[in-house]
Formats: structure tokens, C-alpha cells, sequence
């Protein structure tokens, strides 16, 4: 619900259920009880199961604040102390301005009370448009971070087959060469930080990675003393990006899927 609140009148508009866009409804005649007016607000918004009440706040066209903006807060506050409703603000410059435009456009004069109702409406839903457009915005923006968190997280798993046709899932660490060759560091993916114990490190698996680019598969490294050999290259690298610490942590384990 949004509301371009005046001296005499405030104007009203409601979104759809999915916050998609408004849609411009009532005009209130303010009745210069402030307390009454704003029980008259809250009763509306009860009736249409209002979840946000979004208020236009008038500032100069440079943004700083004047005496309608000092009014316009007061009511606002009053508002907020009257309901347990959401009260949020929306910068409405130009709002009635634009209202006003419109009916112009389409050849209604607004010089009568009905099409100054009609104004005092319209610039509510111009006030809740903008409302809308900045949740959106947001919605968007984090539905984006979660399909990127998402797309990182899958994007460094491997999942390895063994020879009975078990899968399991392993977090990459790192690609790293050694003495003309290219090894695969990797560790068991885990549930959650505490499904191991940190006392016992993190479980690390090196394989050698074999055959051209588009039929490259990970060999077990069966020599234990070159194995160890190859672990110690990794710890080495492992340090120039990670902790030391972290890198310190890791125990070798034989690549055996």
C-alpha cells in the first residue's frame, strides 16, 4: 500500500499479491484530526491485508528537506506508532507532477475535486512503482549471488567412479605440475565444516592426470615414496594461496578410486 500524503488529501494505491505493479485506488479527505486520519489509514490497510505501508516523502528537487517534508514525517511517525504494519519511505518528487501529466495527456482537466482525486492517486501508485522497481532490483541481485554461489560451489566439485561403479564427491583443491607432470589434489566433500575433526587434518587425495586433453582421466599413484614426493610438491604450492596453516593441516592419502 502506498500513500501520497497532502494537507488535505492523501492519495492511495495498492501492488498485486506478487508485487508486480499498482494500481491506484482511493483518495482520503483528510480531516485535520491527525490521530483520526491515521486510524483512518490503518483501517484500510487492515481491510486489504496491507504487509507494507509505503509513504511518498516530498523533498526539494535537490533533495534537501522542507516544511511539507517536516509535515509529511510527522504523520508518517504517527502511522508508525499506530500499527505493527512495515512503514517505509519513498522519495516522491515529481510524482504529482507526473500524475498531473497524465490526465492532461489524455484531455482531462484537473482543475475539478474528482480529477484532483484522481492525481492524488496516481501519484500513490507512481510512489509505489518506484517501491516495487528497487525490490525487484534487489530480488534480482540476490537471486543472482545465490545462482553464482551455486555455480562456484558445483563448479569445484569432482565426482570420481571406482571400479565397482561407486560415486563419490570430492572438492577440488588444486591443478599443480611437478617434474613435467600434472597432478589433481583432492578432498572428500563434507556435509558441514564440523563433519571432521580439525585436530585430524583434512584427508587429501593426489592422482596423476593422464591422456590428452578431451580424454584426460586421474591414475593412482602406487609408488608410496614418489607419492609422498608428489604430496610434499602440493603442501609447497598449496602455501603460495592458502594458509599456511591450512596447508600445514592437510594429510596425504593415496589416490585410490
Amino acid at each position: 500500500m502506498a500513500l501520497d500524503i497532502g494537507d488535505k488529501r492523501i492519495g492511495v494505491a495498492y501492488s498485486d499479491p506478487f508485487l508486480e505493479y499498482a494500481t491506484p485506488s482511493d483518495t482520503y479527505f483528510r480531516t485535520g484530526d491527525r490521530a483520526r486520519d491515521v486510524e483512518a489509514i490503518v483501517n484500510l490497510a487492515g481491510i486489504q491485508a496491507v504487509t507494507q505501508i509505503v509513504c511518498g516523502l516530498p523533498l526539494n528537487a535537490d533533495g534537501s528537506k522542507s516544511v511539507q517534508t517536516e509535515k509529511t514525517c510527522k504523520f508518517i511517525a504517527a502511522l508508525q506508532a499506530a500499527t505493527k504494519i512495515p512503514v517505509c519511505t519513498e522519495d516522491e518528487r515529481y510524482t504529482t507532477m507526473q500524475a498531473r501529466s497524465d490526465l492532461v495527456g489524455i484531455g482531462v482537466t484537473t482543475r475539478s475535486d474528482k480529477k484532483k482525486k484522481q492525481i492524488d492517486s496516481i501519484a500513490a501508485a507512481y510512489i509505489l512503482e518506484s517501491y516495487l522497481a528497487k525490490l525487484k532490483k534487489e530480488r534480482n541481485k540476490m537471486d543472482y549471488k545465490e545462482e553464482e554461489n551455486n555455480y562456484e560451489e558445483d563448479d569445484n566439485i569432482v565426482e570420481l567412479v571406482d571400479e565397482e561403479g561407486h560415486t563419490s564427491r570430492y572438492e577440488h583443491l588444486m591443478t599443480f605440475e611437478y617434474k613435467g607432470e600434472w597432478y589433481c589434489a583432492l578432498t572428500p566433500e563434507l556435509e558441514s565444516e564440523e563433519a571432521y575433526d580439525d585436530e585430524e587434518g583434512e584427508e587429501v587425495a593426489i592422482y596423476h592426470i593422464v591422456g590428452e586433453e578431451d580424454d584426460e582421466r586421474l591414475e593412482a599413484i602406487e609408488d608410496e615414496q614418489f607419492l609422498d614426493e608428489v604430496f610434499a610438491e602440493f603442501c609447497s604450492q598449496y602455501e603460495d594461496f592458502e594458509d599456511s596453516d591450512e596447508a600445514a593441516a592437510l594429510e596425504g592419502g593415496e589416490g585410490n578410486e
